[in-house]
């Protein structure tokens, strides 16, 4: 199974990610994290990513893509992958279908918030300046509970740069929700619920 997870910054994907990890057996398959990897491990990819990065140029769609497809071929003997940030966009979404052949992507989640809640939960977050474990404005003051780090608040978790966040992220995922409802593989998730209910309702989703 190939499950790709769409949501906005806030919307509470990565939990989904991690729950389906830990319940159904998928492999949680981060870009970001596949795009470390190979840097970290100075692979040809890696390698050739670094180099654009170098220019001050973004990785190419093809590029990251190989990247996902060589991890999608060491999960072969799985239940399955959860995709989580990549595609981000329609061009992406069908250099991967073309890439994949027959053997598709089977559902896209996409956990749907609206704005004014993803504000408020993103601009009440603040981070240890140590080990990075998430913390919310009420615990300000206190040290990490993990690293007894200093917590703070990152400049892009501010309330306007949420918001240019979010729009930057609409801009980019509209027309890859439209291509995906197109194709009749797009499923939303109502992310407004406490986590056992968003995750119930994805449970449903891929019962299906």
């Amino acid at each position: 199974m190939l499950v790709v997870l769409l949501g906005a910054p806030g919307a509470g994907k990565g939990t989904q990610a991690d729950i389906l990890t830990e319940r159904n057996g998928l492999t949680h398959v981060s870009s970001g994290d596949l795009l470390r990897m190979h840097r970290q491990q100075k692979t040809e990819l890696g390698q050739l990513a670094q180099s654009y990065m170098d220019r001050g140029d973004l990785v190419p769609d093809d590029v990251v893509i190989r990247m996902v497809l060589d991890k999608l071929s060491e999960e072969t003997d799985g239940p399955g992958v959860v995709l989580d940030g990549f595609p981000r966009t329609a061009p992406q979404a069908k250099a991967l279908d073309e890439a994949l052949g027959g053997s598709g992507i089977d559902v896209v989640l996409h956990v749907k918030v609206p704005e004014d809640e993803l504000v408020r939960r993103l601009s009440n977050r603040y981070i240890c300046r140590g080990c990075s474990r998430p913390y919310t404005a009420e615990s300000m003051g206190k040290a990490c509970e993990s690293c007894g780090g200093e917590l703070y608040q990152r400049e892009d978790d501010m309330p306007e740069a949420v918001r240019n966040r979010l729009q930057v992220y609409a801009n980019q995922t509209y027309p890859l929700i439209d291509y995906y409802e197109g194709k009749g593989k797009l499923v939303e998730v109502n992310g407004l619920q406490d986590v056992d209910a968003v995750t119930a309702d994805v449970m449903e989703a891929l019962a299906h």
